[in-house]
């Protein structure tokens, strides 16, 4: 994501955190000292935020250890000043399966709430009321934010936890593109009627509204995606991938690249080393970016990145899409399995033209009557 940098890697998955988070902190922190605490109650409100945010990381990894049991990695975690997003490389489409990981992220809050409860003896009540800007009472504080991030958590809008577990449950008796849709739609509602109420009440909460905003969004491109997974479940990478592109020598330079860029609607550039195999792929943000950096006669091979994942053109298209999501190109190529040379390029854009045109074939299944 954007504007976040690494923290750490636990468990073979990346902890990032967003650049917003650290304005939240300041924030916070002025906060506390316009409550006449000066620097003190900076530090303790610091300090509380901090320890919220390290209970978001931990319900994230209830997620992504759930996830790892059913076999699915989780290459990050971003920390929002929204919350936490752990970035999985698939969701399950088992419904039970689906229904575990959801449900494992609030089971975490659940247990540390019950560890402050059973080890520091706090008690108190889940006030919706609940001032957390005063000072003191840190432990009390920190259990009723676990409570309430269950709370939250379990609200039916999809994608929250909650969310999933609604479409986990209707995809146990419905179609899951079907459970999907509803659920999604329940989400965007939930999202509506947030918006609506603040506008008519008149309590207008700005992280509230970003929250409804995300959740709408959020829940359009799942569906979406659910839709674009159900499109392509008996499709293969060569039903989709690019055939007619330009490969660059080794001695091309950028202004070779440049050159193919404007006359065409290629954007990726594969280029082969001396030998004739594939060194790797050009980007049009690599060449923009190396351009003003070092000008057109810079050579194209020294700018691009070895392709880190190849493609077999009968592999299932479905799980290409997942892989080339998770390297982060635009494009991967496709190697011929026998000959080990490049057949095609696999790209978001492509795939999308490809589902468009056989949409529009279904669409039109009725026999031509000449006149």
């Amino acid at each position: 994501m954007k504007w976040s940098f690494r923290l750490t890697t636990i468990s073979g998955t990346e902890v990032r955190i967003h650049l917003t988070f650290f304005i939240l902190l300041a924030f916070v922190a002025m906060q506390g000292m316009a409550g006449g605490h000066g620097v003190a109650g900076a530090l303790d409100a610091v300090v509380l935020v901090s320890a919220m945010f390290l209970c978001v990381l931990l319900h994230e990894f209830g997620h992504v250890f759930a996830a790892r049991g059913y076999g699915i990695r989780t290459p990050d975690i971003t920390l929002l000043p929204i919350g936490g997003m752990a970035r999985l490389e698939r969701m399950p489409r088992n419904p039970f399966h689906e229904f575990v990981v959801a449900v494992c992220g609030p089971m975490v809050n659940v247990a540390i709430a019950a560890a402050i409860y059973l080890v520091v003896g706090v008690t108190t009540e889940l006030d919706p009321e609940f001032q957390f800007h005063q000072p003191g009472h840190f432990w009390e504080k920190l259990m009723v934010w676990n409570l309430f991030m269950v709370a939250f958590n379990m609200i039916p809008a999809f994608p929250m936890d909650g969310g999933r577990v609604f479409r986990a449950i209707l995809a146990m008796f419905f179609d899951y593109s079907k459970a999907t849709r509803w659920a999604a739609s329940l989400g965007q509602g939930i999202a509506l009627f947030v918006v609506l109420y603040m506008l008519l009440s008149g309590h207008f909460q700005p992280v509230l509204l970003l929250i409804a905003f995300f959740i709408f969004m959020a829940a359009g491109q799942e569906a979406n995606h659910v839709q674009q997974q159900e499109e392509t479940r008996d499709m293969r990478v060569r039903d989709a991938m690019l055939t007619e592109f330009h490969v660059l020598e080794h001695k091309a330079l950028l202004r070779d690249v440049v050159e193919l860029l404007i006359a065409g609607s290629q954007q990726d550039f594969p280029v082969i080393n001396e030998s004739g195999d594939l060194q790797g792929i050009l980007t049009r943000r690599q060449l923009i970016t190396t351009l003003a950096e070092h000008g057109p006669g810079y050579p194209a091979q020294l700018v691009v990145q070895p392709s880190a994942d190849q493609l077999h053109p009968s592999a299932d298209l479905n799980d290409a899409l997942t892989r080339l999501q998770i390297s982060g190109q635009t494009a991967l190529p496709v190697m011929d399995p026998i000959t080990g040379s490049l057949v095609g390029l696999l790209t978001t854009e492509n795939v999308g033209e490809t589902l468009m045109v056989r949409a529009a074939l279904r669409g039109n299944r009725s026999p031509h009557v000449p006149a």
